[in-house]
C-alpha cells in the first residue's frame, strides 16, 4: 500500500510493532521519515515487573528513533531522557488540546451530582484516563483518606478497574466509566480538583483538558508535567515521592476558595496556548524542513 500510494514523508508514531513496518519502508524506498516519542514505555516495565529489561528497551528504541531524519518530544523533559540515552536529532513538538470542547462553562449541577453519587455538596475529586498499573492511580486514596467529606470520580476503563475497585472499596468512589465529547468536558468543568499521581507522562494531554475546562490540577512533579503546570500559579506539584505533598496540595486548594477561583482562571489561560492550531503550524514546520520540496496542507 505504501509503495502505491508513495507518500512523501513517513511519520511513526512510537517505532515499536507497527511502527517498524514505517522504518523498514522509509529505508528501503528512501522516504524521509519522522519519529514521535509519546509512550513512556522505559518506565511502564517497572509498573508490570520487568524492569530489568529497562536497558534493553531504551537500546531497541535508540536503534529505532535513530534511523530517522527527525525525532519529536511532546516535553523538555523527554528530550533530555531521548538525549540522555543516545537518541539523535531531537526536537520539540507542543501538543494541542480542543479548547472549544473543554472549557469551564460546560459546569453542571447534574454532571456534579452524577460524578459525586448524589452528594453534589461535598468536595469533588476528579481522575480522568486508562485504568492501568503505571497511572499509579491507588496512590489517591490516601488523598481520599486524609479529607474524609470529599469524593472521588473515576472516568475510563482499562485493565486495572478490578484491582482498583478493590483497592477503593469502602471509599466514596465513583467508577463512573467512559465519558466522551460535551459530557467528559461537563465531567471536568464541575469537579473541584483534578488528581494525577501518574510518573510515567511524556506530556499529560489530560492535564490540558482539564485546565482548559477551568479545573485545577494537582499533579506528581514528573515527566512533562512541569512543561505545563507552574505549581501555585495554574496548578499544584507534589514531590512524586511524597504523598503527604499529595495531600497537602490538594487540602489547601480546596480550602482557599479565593485562590481556587484564580487557579481555575489561570489554568484556562495556560490551556489557550496549546490549541491546535499551533501545533498543527509547528509540525507543518517540521514535515517541509526533512521534504523542503514538498507542500503540505494538513487539517486539524
Amino acid at each position: 500500500m505504501l509503495e502505491d500510494f508513495q507518500p512523501d514523508i513517513i511519520h511513526v508514531v512510537n517505532p515499536a510493532v507497527l511502527g517498524l513496518s514505517g522504518l523498514f519502508y522509509g529505508k528501503m524506498l528512501k522516504i524521509p521519515l519522522i519519529a514521535s516519542y509519546h509512550t513512556h514505555l522505559p518506565q511502564y516495565l517497572q509498573h508490570y515487573g520487568l524492569g530489568m529489561l529497562e536497558g534493553l528497551l531504551w537500546e531497541l528504541l535508540k536503534a529505532g528513533h535513530n534511523q530517522a531524519q527527525l525525532n519529536l518530544c511532546t516535553s523538555t523533559a523527554m528530550m533530555q531522557e531521548l538525549t540522555d540515552h543516545g537518541i539523535e536529532r531531537v526536537e520539540l513538538w507542543q501538543r494541542g488540546v480542543d479548547t472549544e470542547l473543554f472549557h469551564p462553562d460546560l459546569a453542571s449541577q447534574e454532571m456534579r451530582s452524577h460524578l459525586s453519587q448524589g452528594h453534589p455538596e461535598s468536595p469533588l475529586l476528579l481522575y480522568v484516563g486508562r485504568l492501568s498499573a503505571e497511572k499509579e492511580i491507588e496512590r489517591i486514596k490516601f488523598v481520599l483518606e486524609a479529607i474524609p467529606e470529599a469524593r472521588l470520580a473515576l472516568v475510563g476503563d482499562g485493565p486495572h478497574r478490578l484491582a482498583l475497585e478493590k483497592h477503593f472499596a469502602g471509599t466514596a468512589t465513583h467508577f463512573v466509566g467512559y465519558l466522551t465529547g460535551e459530557e467528559l468536558g461537563s465531567a471536568f468543568a464541575s469537579a473541584d480538583a483534578f488528581i494525577f499521581p501518574s510518573r510515567t507522562e511524556t506530556l499529560g494531554l489530560v492535564l490540558l483538558e482539564a485546565m482548559a475546562a477551568g479545573c485545577p490540577v494537582v499533579a506528581a512533579s514528573s515527566g512533562g508535567i512541569p512543561d505545563i503546570v507552574a505549581s501555585g500559579v495554574n496548578g499544584y506539584l507534589f514531590d512524586p515521592e511524597d504523598e503527604q505533598g499529595a495531600i497537602a496540595a490538594t487540602q489547601h486548594l480546596l480550602d482557599q476558595q479565593q485562590e481556587r477561583e484564580t487557579i481555575r482562571i489561570n489554568a484556562r489561560v495556560e490551556a489557550e496556548r496549546w490549541g491546535w492550531a499551533a501545533a498543527t503550524r509547528q509540525l507543518q514546520n517540521y514535515y517541509t524542513a526533512v521534504s523542503p520540496c514538498s507542500v503540505f496542507t494538513l487539517t486539524h
